[in-house]
């Protein structure tokens, strides 16, 4: 009897021990995050410049390996190019018509809609200004269907740097290394996750 209860609260005790191993904190989770954007800059000989840089540059990054940090939200920013047309006006809302890829920076996991097969079905937002606050919610697309109607902080980050042309040869395109805190919030936020997005935006009609 004596033998049989030592097993059992041996086995207890392993189970337990491995359980508390198999447990990630979310600062181990956040340690991850950060040693997956690290890689990911790291392998893709991205060069990342401040805030102060970046509006000497006229509010914009040069070549094709320069990214600005936001130091407000984290997000790493490549404005590929502005656009054509306007920038939101203050107390303006309106659609805009947006193409992506979405990669996740932790597996192989991708999500595209800018594509041949995705030209007529693009993902569309109405999105609101009030001074520097940027609201908006996804009505239609891909986004949608995945994550729900939140559009994602990281994806606003650019919107008062680039303009919006209705012309598909205006269009604004940026690239985006979002934390997960200013990413999706059923899936980027809840599990941790950092993406890479390549965006275009335009005006809707």
């Amino acid at each position: 009897m004596r033998k049989s209860i030592h097993l059992l609260l041996a086995i207890m005790s392993l189970v337990l021990t491995t359980a508390c191993n198999d447990y990630e904190t979310y600062g181990d989770l956040k340690n991850r995050e950060r040693d997956a954007i690290d890689q990911f800059i790291s392998d893709s000989s991205f060069v990342i410049i401040g805030e102060e840089q970046f509006h000497n540059q006229g509010d914009a990054t040069e070549g094709t390996k320069q990214f600005v940090q936001l130091s407000k939200s984290g997000v790493y920013m490549q404005i590929v190019n502005k656009g054509g047309g306007e920038k939101i006006k203050d107390g303006e809302s309106l659609s805009i018509i947006c193409r992506f890829v979405e990669k996740s920076l932790l597996d192989t996991t991708k999500l595209v809609n800018n594509t041949a097969t995705t030209v007529f079905d693009p993902d569309i937002m109405n999105v609101s200004r009030s001074g520097s606050t940027y609201t908006a919610t996804f009505i239609s697309g891909v986004m949608l269907n995945a994550y729900g109607a939140t559009v994602p902080e990281g994806w606003l980050a650019p919107l008062q740097y680039i303009n919006l042309a209705r012309r598909q040869d205006q269009l604004a395109r940026v690239r985006l290394i979002v934390p997960h805190s200013q990413g999706t919030t059923n899936n980027a936020k809840s599990n941790v996750r950092p993406y890479f997005y390549d965006i275009t935006f335009q005006r809707g009609r």
